[in-house]
């Protein structure tokens, strides 16, 4: 069954170091701040538990993906100085997936193929 869904979620978990989650929450305001600018994004925020934090995210597709990556780099790589990347998933259909695996390769993603869905 194929899909019409271009959506791409991005899926990462992050272990923030003890005594670092002030900041690391900080950071993730910022990022909010500047994903608000991006035109592909469907969805963003931060959930907390413990020392462990999850990026909620999706985008309209590939594209959208690495546009928000060169948007908020400086400040994923202040977030990656103090918590460490625990689990890196990417989900969608493997035409927008295509888009990712080469740019991505030095994150090490999981990718997961979308194959039948619909989305509203």
């Amino acid at each position: 069954m194929a899909t019409e869904d271009t959506m791409c979620t991005i899926v990462p978990y992050f272990i923030v170091e003890d005594g670092k989650m002030d900041e690391f929450k900080a950071l993730g305001e910022q990022m909010v701040e500047k994903t608000k600018t991006e035109s592909d994004v469907l969805f963003y925020g931060f959930t907390f538990n413990g020392n462990r934090a999850f990026c909620r995210e999706g985008y309209t597709g590939g594209d959208g993906v690495l546009a928000h990556l060169g948007n908020v780099d400086a400040l994923l790589k202040q977030a990656l100085a103090i918590a460490k990347l625990d689990v890196f998933e990417i989900h969608g259909p493997e035409a927008e997936l295509a888009k990712l695996r080469e740019p991505l390769k030095a994150l090490g993603p999981k990718y997961f193929v979308l194959e039948a869905g619909f989305r509203r």
